[in-house]
């Protein structure tokens, strides 16, 4: 039997509609998501913008800065969560590590930033990476953010 086109049509318009309302309901969980990504590699001199390296799905930073870890998390947290479509997803500056949720704007596609900071002899160690959930590039979004944010600090 063969579909006509308005049955195919039709066919297509609810299987995308189906993946649309997938990407934007599927739930974040924290045990996925809010996990360590502190490093032991050396951090190179200059500014937490001047190093940030895109990685597989995504980007990462880290940098020595010279604030408490708390003072790190917090700022952090207040920049996250002026950022457009961005919540809080786990973790605390208690905690020493915190992830967010951002959304793209047209199909919600979510993005994880976890940082995690770590006191060292020079000041504190912030490592911080950003990754998509969904798909294979992410056209620069995730380092944009990562530039953004810690311009910010």
């Amino acid at each position: 039997m063969i579909m006509s086109w308005k049955t195919l049509t039709l066919v297509v318009i609810l299987a995308t509609l189906a993946l649309m309302a997938y990407i934007r309901l599927a739930p974040s969980d924290p045990k996925d998501w809010h996990i360590s990504v502190a490093s032991q590699d050396p951090i190179p001199q200059g500014t937490c913008t001047d190093h940030i390296a895109l990685v597989a799905k995504g980007a990462r930073a880290a940098c020595i800065l010279p604030l408490t870890p708390a003072a790190v998390l917090d700022k952090l947290e207040a920049i996250a969560l002026t950022s457009p479509r961005t919540l809080h997803l786990a973790g605390s500056a208690a905690e020493g590590r915190i992830t967010w949720v951002s959304r793209s704007f047209l199909m919600g596609y979510p993005d994880y930033i976890t940082a995690e900071v770590t006191q060292t002899a020079q000041g504190t160690r912030l490592d911080i990476f950003s990754r998509q959930r969904f798909g294979e590039a992410d056209l620069g979004v995730n380092a944009a953010r990562l530039k953004d944010w810690l311009a910010q600090l």
